[in-house]
């Protein structure tokens, strides 16, 4: 039995991106809403850190590794929900977080997982700024809330 080609492959990646639609793709099937999450919190030795970097201003770091973590994680349990749901895109994708607790987060990443197929072959040229294109949107993304 052969795979259909609108089923993600090892080798397909997971397109993520924030808009409705995507260019050059037509959507077969609307799967749903898929989220992944984490929650995290943060050490006392990186609580104290952030008190004394407090008194000087600044950027702190170890928190902001712990952010950029944390999302990360979220977003690969997003993909890997959505792959599991027989998606190989995830629209409309957000961050949202809430403070939990004293120094516990949950970070989540949400959006509509689809099926879809590409309309015109994508060229590698497109395939390449399409990706630094999500990555883009992502990092943006990733700025916010």
């Amino acid at each position: 039995m052969q795979a259909s080609s609108n089923e993600p492959s090892p080798q397909q990646a997971m397109i993520v991106t924030t808009t409705e639609n995507i260019p050059d793709t037509q959507v077969v099937q609307t799967i749903g809403q898929v989220f992944g999450l984490t929650v995290r919190s943060r050490s006392i030795g990186g609580n104290i850190a952030a008190f004394l970097k407090t008194l000087a201003g600044g950027e702190i770091k170890s928190y902001v590794k712990l952010n950029e973590d944390a999302r990360r994680q979220a977003l690969d349990r997003m993909v890997q929900n959505a792959a599991a749901m027989g998606a190989n895109a995830v629209t409309m994708m957000r961050f949202d977080s809430t403070e939990m607790g004293a120094g516990t987060s949950e970070i989540v990443a949400y959006g509509t997982a689809r099926v879809v197929k590409w309309t015109a072959a994508p060229s590698a040229a497109q395939n390449s700024t399409s990706t630094q294109s999500s990555i883009s949107t992502q990092s943006s993304t990733s700025t916010q809330g």
